[in-house]
């Protein structure tokens, strides 16, 4: 298969006409799907079949499932969730993260989504933006690991993929990256004994999602994303060998034309663009810009793909009384 290293949006419930000839031509690796996007599980697993017939294979479809505020899929029809924060101060905080991704997992393979961006190696500061801060999975660099591991292999157990963000850290940030450009003042060797080592206690998750932030004493030009240092830093130091994407390229947190944004990312060492807000003149400028995935990304694909798991089977509604039992000793 000749893919793109893209993964796009799409604009409404269903494929127009035009988005589906442009997916048939770009061949994107993936797609990531958003509340727009989102009715019913019987309309997004119709929607999921058009994706992937577009392209003419299974390919990925992504979705930003944390739990708690990050939902894009809730009641009636789906599990819900507290911030992730709330749930780590849990006495069995590590069952009860196995338990949330896999009622996750539920959720998002009842509607044929087969990954999530998720789980979170990211390690609360007492400054971290409220954008991420009860998102995280705890203050601690051994509760967020913990964590992060049983959720991934509660996701997996489900039959989903796995997307860590945000890789090698986004913690320190105390701007919004969708909106500005956070820049980390903290020493290189602060960082490496905390924040990066979350992440490469994490380094077998199959995918990750870089960090739009800047930091100054590594690399103080350029956000981790666009930065050549960086994900060396992923790739060597915290020994990232999974698909590497980046977090969306449209955010405010980078700078230039889309083309630009994704060619440095590529540049660097990324090996996928990830561009979310489905609007078509954005996608067919990245689209007439892209070259294709090098080998080594190729390489990297192939193996998520051949690693795809298969649904463990469970007494769903068990798992969720478990959950909620767990779950009444911090209510």
């Amino acid at each position: 298969m000749d893919l793109s290293p893209l993964i796009f949006g799409c604009q409404g419930p269903s494929l127009s006409a035009a988005e589906r000839r442009f997916f048939t031509k770009a061949q994107p690796f993936g797609f990531i799907l958003f509340s727009r996007n989102l009715e019913t599980p019987k309309q997004i697993r119709q929607l999921c079949t058009e994706l992937r017939t577009a392209v003419g294979w299974h390919a990925p479809v992504l979705i930003d499932q944390e739990g708690g505020r990050v939902s894009r899929l809730g009641a009636p029809h789906w599990f819900e969730f507290l911030p992730a924060l709330d749930q780590a101060a849990a006495a069995q905080s590590e069952r009860l993260f196995w338990l949330r991704g896999r009622l996750i997992a539920e959720n998002l393979r009842s509607c044929g989504i087969d990954s999530n961006c998720a789980p979170l190696g990211d390690i609360a500061q007492p400054d971290t933006h409220a954008v991420l801060k009860n998102r995280c999975y705890g203050h601690a660099l051994s509760a967020v690991v913990t964590h992060a591991r049983a959720l991934h292999q509660g996701l997996r157990h489900g039959g989903v993929s796995g997307v860590l963000k945000h890789i090698p850290g986004h913690g320190r940030g105390t701007v919004d990256s969708h909106l500005d450009l956070p820049r980390v003042q903290a020493d290189r060797g602060s960082l490496q004994i905390h924040d990066f080592e979350a992440f490469r206690q994490l380094n077998t998750i199959e995918m990750g999602m870089t960090a739009h932030l800047v930091f100054e004493d590594i690399d103080p030009n350029h956000p981790a994303t666009h930065s050549v240092a960086m994900i060396d830093i992923i790739r060597e130091q915290i020994g990232f060998n999974g698909l590497l994407m980046t977090d969306d390229i449209s955010m405010e947190a980078l700078s230039g034309p889309l083309d630009l944004r994704a060619r440095r990312a590529l540049s660097a060492g990324c090996d996928i663009i990830l561009h979310c807000n489905g609007q078509m003149d954005q996608m067919q400028l990245l689209a007439d810009n892209s070259d294709g995935m090098g080998e080594a990304s190729q390489i990297r694909a192939a193996q998520v793909l051949a690693q795809r798991p298969e649904v463990q089977p469970v007494d769903i509604q068990q798992v969720k009384a478990e959950f909620d039992a767990l779950l009444g000793e911090i209510r």
